[in-house]
């Protein structure tokens, strides 16, 4: 397989991490929002239906736009009952929150009015759960994760969040293949129909040991990465999430680019270019810097040289 043509690099490597990925419709939303046009926010969204992980995808998206919350704000007092505006206004307080511009109880009480406008929503509670991602417990963000998995049991970005967290604890206990992390990743993946992306979590679970294990330890990325990607375990995980992209490839879906990122990572890892160029040529332009700045990197210097590695372009 040639490498695909990689003329105008400078253009096409400034979009990378753009969160809105692949989805155009929001990039172009977007542009219009950030200038405090939300009427066509407001048609994204109700085209967007009930489909809760794109939903899901592209309010948070939104919500990270400057002046998100002025925008959403202004469009809650020109329709006061509209639960997307109060869920875009509730994630864009998260936001807010996260970069310490707003205060997490005012996040709070934001996402929980616009769960109760919209009660079969899962969108308000994973703002909930970034929210208590950053500041909350164990316990408190175990139950805000059955929130969301009670509206949407496949949630994507909510069986993420629940990995990286999971990964955290413990790291004394170093490369135990038993760790609940892995438990967790196997069982929400078993749990799921065959087509769901989340057959890769278990490829995100090791990616995000990697991350505590090797900032843990101290030790360098690569050293950190033979020892993490070559068991017998991690072996049979990613030739399991690479043989499901092969038959299922579900292009569909909103967040399949942080898949392909993951699983492109973990195979240059596992020292298996060849099959790393194959999910390269799928990523494109749409780089996220999860996992490339595992444990400690810059992740656009580490992305470049990965897929330039794997393209046999360096």
């Amino acid at each position: 397989m040639s490498p695909p043509p990689l003329g105008r690099t400078r253009k096409r490597d400034a979009q990378l991490f753009d969160p809105a990925l692949c989805d155009t419709e929001l990039v172009s939303v977007r542009g219009q929002f950030a200038q405090g046009r939300w009427a066509r926010v407001r048609s994204l969204l109700v085209a967007t239906g009930d489909d809760w992980d794109r939903r899901g995808h592209r309010v948070t998206v939104l919500a990270e736009t400057p002046s998100a919350t002025a925008w959403a704000r202004e469009w809650l007092l020109a329709e006061p009952d509209s639960a997307d505006a109060a869920t875009l206004l509730a994630c864009a307080s998260v936001h807010a929150a996260l970069r310490g511009k707003g205060t997490p109880q005012a996040a709070d009480e934001a996402c929980r009015h616009a769960a109760a406008l919209l009660p079969a929503d899962p969108t308000p509670w994973l703002g909930l759960l970034m929210l208590s991602r950053a500041f909350g417990s164990d316990e408190e963000f175990s139950r805000t994760f059955d929130q969301v998995r009670a509206r949407h049991r496949e949630h994507h970005h909510a069986h993420h969040l629940m990995v990286a967290r999971l990964a955290e604890r413990d790291p004394a206990a170093g490369r135990d293949p038993l760790h609940e992390v892995y438990d967790f990743a196997a069982w929400a993946a078993e749990e799921s129909p065959a087509d769901s992306p989340l057959a890769v979590l278990p490829v995100i679970a090791h990616a995000e040991r990697y991350r505590v294990l090797a900032a843990a330890q101290g030790r360098t990325a690569p050293e950190a990465a033979v020892e993490h990607w070559t068991g017998r375990r991690a072996r049979q995980v990613l030739r399991s999430a690479f043989d499901w992209w092969l038959e299922w490839e579900r292009e569909d879906h909103p967040r399949n680019r942080v898949d392909l990122n993951f699983l492109a990572h973990a195979k240059l890892c596992e020292g298996r270019p060849a099959e790393a160029a194959a999910l390269f040529h799928r990523i494109g332009a749409h780089a996220t810097r999860a996992p490339w700045s595992y444990p400690d990197r810059d992740p656009t210097k580490a992305f470049l040289a990965a897929r330039s590695a794997a393209l046999g372009t360096a």
